[in-house]
């Protein structure tokens, strides 16, 4: 490690993720071998000349990585390596910030887990490259069923499909209950990818009011008066962007006028399975009326492309599956499979749980050092909604932090009328280390205050 301080310096590479380089590198070369011990993190900062949290935000890169494996009160020791090619190293690096992503999981134990249950499904692989059933066969159901059940529902298996993310999930839906020029209603502030979903169908979608409570339900009784709409888009357990909670006695309120309109809900609940206390899905409230999308991108990872979506009948699961027939052929048999496993395993729900621990510690984090604005944001989102103080918009804060990793995203992108962004989104998830959220937000915080001034 004695010429890592040059490396590092003629990297040109930010450090912290020069010193994963140097780790790599000296795997590669064999001056580090499998077992190796590697230097507490203040012991390689004073070696290499650099702060600790450069050092800690190294390591837990190099951890995210699969090179080494950290164990509290033994050390950080050289894990055992396939060799890694470019095109690994950069589809590594490759995320998009701006998506309201988990925290990544970086406890070896699990991580190990997880690698065992791809390992187990890969005995299987040439199987799995085969055409499978379109939305899961009876043994995903099933899985599917046990995981479902933890949010309270307990649909037979021919309600249940297995489908290939809440995003082309939504789509599919759609298609099977609206034409172009159709009216959908949703929240006036929505989830962005919903919007970019309707315009490609050429549906119009009109906003509804919302209080501190949700969607109000006048407001929702006078829409469907006005506008005749096909179906209600609601996501309303920590509600992207703005975190909000709609509370059981609303819910109840929209199940009834629902209801009394037979009017299709579409039930977006990607964070509901993360949420400790979380309120029962609307689908429970009102199951002839609801299409549920339990995505998994928010409680597992969004790399799997997967959701447990239960329709209103089995008929309804019928057309479900010829929309994804025509969008996708179906989901992947691979991601399947791995779910699958996961959900049996307990290895699913532990990773839920390191979710719900891990957001409800940054969201503290940013509680303690955001202070030269106020936010909205509840102990186990994964993002908080900021206000924008006067003098500062969305354009200048984006920009102030463009060279940090922290997804930023104006209000603009979720909010149906048109209007100067009052808010933004701020993510603090994804492969963001703990380690160094600190010192992002802590600049954040400092970037707000002086282009406040």
């Amino acid at each position: 490690m004695q010429n890592w301080p040059q490396r590092i310096k003629q990297s040109g590479r930010p450090r912290y993720l020069a010193i994963v380089d140097c780790i790599a590198q000296d795997m590669k070369d064999r001056v580090l071998l499998p077992g190796d011990q590697l230097p507490p993190q203040r012991q390689l900062a004073d070696i290499i000349g650099v702060n600790f949290t450069t050092v800690s935000r190294g390591y837990t890169e190099a951890i995210n990585r699969g090179l080494i494996a950290s164990h509290v009160g033994r050390g950080t020791f050289v894990l055992p390596q396939k060799s890694l090619s470019s095109s690994d190293e950069r589809r590594a690096l490759a995320n998009d910030l701006t998506m309201n992503a988990p925290p990544e999981p970086t406890d070896p134990e699990l991580l190990e887990r997880m690698r065992a249950g791809l390992s187990a499904v890969s005995d299987d692989l040439v199987h799995l490259l085969r055409y499978q059933d379109p939305v899961g066969g009876s043994v995903d159901k099933e899985a599917a069923s046990i995981w479902l059940s933890m949010r309270g529902l307990v649909p037979n298996l021919e309600r249940i499909a297995v489908t290939p993310g809440a995003h082309a999930t939504m789509l599919a839906i759609l298609t099977v209950l609206a034409r172009p020029g159709d009216c959908v209603l949703c929240e006036e502030i929505t989830y962005a990818g919903f919007k970019k979903i309707c315009t490609q169908l050429g549906l119009k979608l009109v906003g509804l009011p919302m209080d501190a409570d949700g969607v109000q339900p006048d407001a929702l009784e006078a829409a469907i008066a006005e506008h005749h709409p096909r179906a209600l888009y609601l996501n309303p357990t920590l509600h992207n962007p703005t975190t909000m909670i709609v509370p059981q006695d609303r819910r109840l309120e929209i199940a009834e006028v629902i209801r009394r309109h037979n009017l299709p809900l579409i039930e977006d609940d990607a964070y509901g399975f993360v949420l400790p206390d979380a309120p029962p899905p609307m689908a429970t409230s009102a199951p002839e009326q609801t299409w549920y999308i339990g995505g998994l991108a928010k409680c597992i990872g969004a790399g799997l492309r997967l959701a447990f979506t239960v329709t209103p009948t089995a008929r309804a699961a019928f057309a479900l599956e010829n929309g994804i027939r025509a969008a996708s052929v179906m989901s992947s048999p691979v991601s399947m499979a791995l779910a699958t496993r996961w959900v049996l395993d307990g290895t699913a729900d532990q990773i839920r749980r390191f979710i719900r621990s891990e957001t409800k510690l940054r969201q503290e984090i940013a509680a303690e050092l955001v202070t030269e604005a106020a936010f909205v944001a509840k102990p186990h989102a994964f993002n908080i909604w900021l206000r924008l103080p006067r003098g500062v918009t969305s354009a200048s804060l984006m920009a102030a932090m463009s060279n940090h990793e922290i997804g930023i995203t104006p209000e603009s992108a979720f909010r149906m009328s048109a209007g100067e962004d009052r808010f933004v989104r701020i993510c603090l998830g994804g492969r963001i280390p703990r380690e160094t959220l600190p010192q992002t937000l802590s600049h954040l915080n400092n970037q707000i205050w002086q282009l406040s001034q």
